[in-house]
């Protein structure tokens, strides 16, 4: 239509896809939504989420004026405000509270609804820091594990192929990773597909018969939660008794695999052929040992250790999820080592399988300033810096000092539901935040009252990125740089981040400071030329994806040269035998080299006499963690509810589409029963990212996970343990009355 104007945007959530949307515009409103039909190798094209934003712009339930909360926290009772009484009230509360309590009492949490330059929680560390410093944070909710394993391991985070280089590989392993779902980069299935149409052979180990597994896998082999170092450590034992280990490499390139590469004052017996060959324990770790902790045949595992360690070049692609537990730096750290036993780090078509960060991320400049506050906390820990943040001590993860003045009393949030539906133990987490003992205020601001915005004392109305501009960079396969036009004006009351924020700095004296006279479009202008990009460059042209001549296979100078291009561990080596590792001085829970460590509510748990089942938290395909969940059309496809084999279902007397009432000491969830072959016996699934519903006897009827995950972190980086969770199910026809 001749009326209608098309602009680009694009879909920045934490996916981390990055996709196009092109927004069609007539008189000044969105009329639809297409995306990337560009004739290129790649298309950053979105899926069923972005096709529907048009919904989440619209939605009736949008924040379009600043509230302020007159009922007890967490009831959802608000008064509409202007926006002077809302930052009136806000920045008294950060002066009262650092008067009061002192800078550590500050608090910006983790997690934001965008990844683009102008996101809220960047520039607000950036107003907390020109006061005079914030209680910092440190790791990751994706991550948590996979991030201190990675760098013990390789001294790096950036231990990711680029996905090109998958046609190179003769076998992929995925091990639990879902990339049909979660996204390693835009494209990620098609570049599977393109490897096994180059002949790659796909094998799936995951408790789950994942979309990915069903799409491109030839063989699925289900796993226990938790149990994958033991398989690893049985596969290890194969290709030890078999001979098949690249000795080479592992004498040339590692430290600590045998004891004649033993690091200087590692005890005799610590490497980890001993432990596999239970020199150290008088348990050898073979085949028979795993099967019955892992839920998978002795036979089994020699076959996976066989394909694995004879097909030329392999990759093991490791997912997220299984990091995603509580012994989960083990998992991560045992599969670098059979990535090092087989020889397939630093060469095309390989994958040292580790957190997975690309080489060729593309690292755009960032508006923070350095903190004044040097004390920092691992991210899932935030609750315990709220409840006993004066007792917290380094051997709880505490950087930079030995203790904290304060107690958290404040927490600013922007576009994020991490401050109760994506945290673990949900109702551990809502008994602090209704106590105004514990916290003084509560600052959200978002686009509709999530259950996290409920919470709060102060809700301003945020935009969508439809309704300003912004760039981003895509992902942690990050090849690729986006330009975010503004497509419509704010509805309504709704404001950016950045607008709120710099008036809030106006109000607490920081003003100039904290704009550096500079408005939006001048940050971006700036922060793009620190980057090397152009502003009108980029916006004319809409992306910046530089073209490669080759892969990026990380480690392969390493590999050539260990002496001329060493790692940046202690060593300069692979450290199987880890000096991080050692030197947490708690080698049952975080051994010197990579073993099975049984965990609470894991395999073995007494525990499980009362919940005999293991609970998993998958992301969905119909959600970025609790975004679009509102949204009719993603409501209408996702058709979810609590994943359970045919043989548990059974016995329990449920049938596929009843509601059922899943519950441990944690709190109960009532959601659907979707009965399924699709999942292992002994293991159920709740996708994660389900909006949490507190009904009057205290039930959760949104079917949020994190109702019933826990809050221990885990042993080295103090990250969250929700993949590893014990339920009982039952059958609930009471529901139905309740629904």
């Amino acid at each position: 239509m001749a009326d209608e104007q098309t602009l680009q945007t694009a879909c920045v959530h934490d996916c981390p896809g990055f996709c196009i949307i092109n927004a069609h515009v007539k008189d000044g409103r969105i009329v639809r939504i297409s995306t990337d039909t560009a004739p290129v190798r790649r298309q950053l094209r979105a899926c069923a989420r972005g096709r529907a934003y048009r919904q989440r712009v619209y939605h009736p339930d949008r924040l379009l004026h600043p509230l302020i909360r007159t009922g007890p926290r967490g009831e959802g009772q608000f008064r509409q405000a202007t926006w002077d009484e809302a930052l009136d009230r806000s920045a008294a509360a950060i002066a009262g509270v650092r008067a009061a309590h002192g800078n550590e009492a500050l608090f910006v949490l983790h997690g934001t609804g965008h990844q683009g330059l102008l996101r809220g929680n960047v520039f607000a560390r950036r107003l907390l820091a020109l006061l005079g410093g914030f209680l910092d944070t440190y790791g990751s909710y994706s991550t948590n594990c996979a991030q201190p394993a990675s760098l013990a391991t390789f001294g790096t985070l950036e231990t990711g192929h680029s996905l090109e280089d998958l046609v190179h590989s003769k076998l992929l392993l995925l091990w639990g990773a879902n990339w049909a779902v979660t996204f390693a980069g835009v494209g990620a299935p098609w570049y599977l597909k393109q490897a096994k149409e180059a002949g790659a052979r796909v094998i799936a180990v995951d408790p789950r018969y994942t979309d990915t597994a069903a799409a491109f896998a030839d063989e699925w082999v289900p796993i226990v939660p938790g149990t994958d170092a033991a398989l690893m450590a049985a596969m290890a034992s194969v290709m030890l008794e078999a001979g098949w280990q690249d000795q080479g490499f592992l004498d040339r390139c590692c430290v600590g695999f045998d004891e004649a590469h033993l690091p200087p004052g590692a005890p005799r017996g610590s490497s980890y052929r001993a432990y596999v060959r239970g020199e150290a324990d008088g348990v050898p770790k073979t085949p028979a040992w795993a099967a019955p902790i892992t839920g998978v045949p002795a036979n089994r595992i020699v076959a996976l250790a066989r394909a694995y360690a004879t097909t030329k070049p392999a990759a093991l692609l490791m997912g997220w999820g299984p990091q995603r537990t509580a012994t989960g730096e083990q998992t991560m750290r045992s599969a670098m080592v059979l990535a090092a036993m087989t020889g397939n780090i630093g060469i095309p078509g390989g994958s040292p399988a580790g957190v997975g960060f690309c080489g060729r991320y593309i690292r755009l400049a960032s508006p923070a300033i350095e903190n004044p506050i040097k004390a920092a906390i691992p991210i899932f820990c935030w609750t315990d810096a709220v409840a006993r943040g004066t007792a917290l001590r380094p051997a709880d993860g505490l950087r930079g000092t030995e203790r904290l003045a304060s107690d958290v009393k404040l927490i600013l949030n922007f576009q994020g539901n991490l401050l109760l539906n994506q945290h673990s133990d949900i109702n551990r987490t809502a008994r602090l935040l209704r106590d105004p003992g514990k916290l003084a205020f509560i600052l959200v601001a978002d686009q509709f009252l999530t259950p996290s915005a409920r919470f709060a004392d102060v809700v301003f109305p945020a935009v969508t990125w439809m309704e300003r501009e912004d760039v981003a960079s895509g992902g942690h396969y990050a090849e690729h740089v986006l330009f975010l036009n503004q497509v419509i004006a704010p509805l309504g009351e709704a404001r950016t981040d950045y607008w709120a924020l710099a008036q809030l700095a106006e109000r607490l004296g920081v003003g100039p400071a904290f704009t550096e006279g500079r408005d939006e479009r001048g940050w971006l202008r700036h922060l793009l030329h620190q980057s090397g990009l152009d502003y009108d460059t980029l916006k004319r042209e809409g992306s910046f994806r530089p073209e490669h001549s080759a892969p990026h296979v990380p480690f392969a100078a390493f590999r050539r040269d260990p002496d001329r291009f060493p790692l940046q561990t202690r060593s300069g080596k692979i450290e199987i035998y880890a000096h991080l590792a050692a030197a947490q001085g708690n080698a049952r829970e975080i051994p010197a080299v990579p073993q099975y460590v049984e965990s609470p509510e894991g395999a073995s748990d007494p525990l499980r006499r009362e919940y005999p089942l293991q609970l998993l938290t998958p992301h969905a395909p119909y959600r970025t963690h609790t975004i679009f969940a509102n949204l009719p059309w993603i409501q209408e496809i996702a058709q979810e509810g609590i994943s359970m084999h045919p043989d548990d279902a059974g016995a329990r007397g449920i049938q596929d589409g009843e509601w059922v009432r899943v519950w441990n000491a944690r709190g109960t969830v009532r959601i659907r029963a979707r009965v399924t072959e699709r999942i292992m016996p002994g293991v159920v699934a709740i996708p994660q990212g389900r909006w949490y519903q507190a009904a009057a006897d205290g039930v959760d009827t949104g079917g949020c996970a994190n109702t019933l995950t826990s809050a221990r972190p885990t042993a080295w980086a103090k990250g969250n343990p929700q993949g590893t969770t014990l339920v009982q199910v039952a059958r609930d026809a009471a529901a139905e009355s309740v629904r």
